[in-house]
């Protein structure tokens, strides 16, 4: 047998042992702290190289390891172990068993060899203080010296002495740790809802009554379920306000409305976004953080962009929307999540799904009731409500005390236009105009280009009959190259101009066949 030639005082007797551990294990809220305080006095009294702490839960079958201390300090953690179903009896009914067990070798404990073989142990005596709390089972305290046969029955006495402070001391300190997680929670929310705010949470739905009247009414039947919403349509249509709609309408509409732009977020990320990660996940991760889903529990999350989420984390989605449950990246723990899923797309997800870049499954699961949003040009009816409506809205945000008038003809003038970017593309096309123009008069050059006298109609629609869609959406693009100089980004690149995401715009152009780039400086000249 090893040699231990430490010599332990003989001098603490039973009032002494279980004051000083009273004042020790009580003397902090901070448990690992508290946990270290005891084991520099455990150490000189018996045998003792760690204090282990544990918690344990009877639902889950899990006995949790929340702090340990030994010569180095104390620290806490979160290390859950699944114990055994034979052994689950012995926690889970405390009065039958002794309060105090003392074992020469852990590795044939029938409760602990399962703690010993997860960390590793050399062989090692113990002491368990199993810590009851209204005649259950909560957690225990274990003092741990290496060696087989460390212990005496004196060492056990002592050691039962301090169940009762003990567990008084883990529930403190569970419940103040609660409130600070609490605390956390609740400041890392209100920061967030803040930003949403910020951002504007919703708008009027202009054209509920005329182009989008079909809409509504699916809106209306579907708002009330807590089934899955697939929006599809062309970018700049307005699918963040028909999400914004669904959840308003619904019976969740007291909780949080949380959206996430899928094709935002670079692949490496999109785990943690969607579902959150623990402290020292991977490089960065300093703190705990709670994921979008968490973040949407009671309420709806919006997935804008969701053909853009990559195979894997199609795959991880689709777990989600079976078990209701995520598991945050570097956790182990599953968690339960109460969320509506409303996702939108501009793709053709039927397409994707052929072409294996989607998934079937999913594609299925998304898409239980879907609502196609209809483009400005098929919906012209409501271009002049939605004029109205930005000008008002623009000249706000900009500081006019007076919403800028409209030149004779300028709404005959949209009306004739196809509006390529949608809905974003007349709002920003309007606030440019309002900015340049300073609260002037407004023709259908200064927003758009086209000049108020469209000259020979007939004429101009011979012209156009030849062209397809596509023909027509090429040269729009290409006459607004030319009149951004050639850029695709900055304040009056042909993106902005467009009122388009400039990568959106490069990936039409690359489908169009039209340079961007140096090339096309060149081409449409600085």
């Amino acid at each position: 047998m090893t040699d231990m030639t430490q010599v332990y005082s003989s001098e603490a007797n039973e009032n002494q042992f279980f004051r000083e551990m009273t004042l020790r294990i009580c003397g902090s809220l901070e448990i690992e702290k508290a946990l270290w305080h005891c084991f520099l006095y455990v150490r000189n009294i018996m045998p003792a190289d760690e204090l282990i702490l544990t918690v344990y839960d009877p639902e889950a079958g899990v006995l949790e390891v929340v702090a340990t201390a030994d010569s180095n300090g104390g620290s806490a953690s979160s290390d859950k172990i699944t114990m055994p179903s034979s052994v689950r009896s012995h926690l889970e009914e405390p009065l039958k068993f002794p309060r105090v067990r003392m074992s020469e070798n852990a590795y044939k404990d029938e409760i602990f060899a399962v703690v010993a073989e997860r960390y590793k142990w050399v062989d090692s005596s113990i002491i368990v203080g199993r810590l009851i709390v209204e005649n259950k089972f909560v957690g225990s305290l274990i003092v741990r010296a290496r060696g087989i046969g460390r212990y005496s029955d004196d060492n056990a006495s002592l050691w039962g002495l301090v169940n009762e402070p003990a567990a008084v001391a883990l529930a403190n300190s569970r419940r103040y740790l609660e409130l600070m997680n609490l605390k956390e929670l609740l400041a890392d929310d209100s920061k967030y809802f803040q930003n949403e705010l910020r951002r504007g949470f919703s708008e009027e739905i202009v054209g509920a009554e005329f182009g989008l009247q079909g809409v509504m009414e699916q809106i209306l039947k579907v708002s009330p379920l807590s089934s899955p919403v697939l929006l599809f349509g062309e970018t700049g249509t307005g699918k963040e306000l028909v999400a914004n709609a669904i959840h308003s309408f619904s019976p969740r509409h007291n909780g949080p409305l949380i959206k996430l732009n899928c094709g935002a977020i670079p692949e490496t990320l999109i785990d943690s976004e969607l579902f959150g990660h623990e402290k020292g996940a991977f490089t960065g991760a300093v703190a705990q953080q709670r994921g979008r889903f968490e973040r949407a529990h009671g309420g709806t999350i919006f997935l804008d962009e969701v053909s853009e989420l990559p195979l894997n984390a199609q795959v991880r989605l689709l777990r989600v929307l079976q078990e209701k449950e995520i598991e945050r990246v570097g956790g182990r723990q599953h968690i339960k999540v109460d969320v509506r899923v409303v996702s939108a797309t501009n793709k053709d997800l039927k397409k994707l799904v052929a072409e294996k870049a989607f998934r079937d499954d999913l594609f299925y699961r998304l898409c239980v009731f879907p609502i196609h949003i209809p483009p400005l040009r098929e919906r012209k009816i409501d271009i002049p409500a939605l004029v109205e409506f930005f000008l008002r809205k623009k000249a706000k945000e900009i500081g006019l005390h007076f919403i800028p008038k409209l030149l004779p003809g300028t709404i005959e003038a949209l009306l004739e236009y196809d509006w390529p970017g949608n809905v974003r593309e007349l709002s920003n096309a309007i606030e440019r105009a309002i900015i340049i123009q300073g609260g002037k008069p407004l023709s259908s050059e200064d927003i758009i280009g086209i000049p108020a006298q469209l000259g020979d109609k007939t004429r101009h629609e011979s012209a156009q009959e030849n062209l397809t869609l596509r023909d027509m959406e090429a040269d729009h693009i290409r006459s607004v190259m030319k009149k951004a100089g050639g850029r695709v980004e900055g304040e009056q690149g042909a993106a902005a101009l467009l009122g388009m995401n400039p990568g959106t715009l490069r990936h039409r152009m690359r489908k169009l066949k039209i340079p961007f780039g140096r090339t096309a400086k060149k081409e449409y000249g600085s």
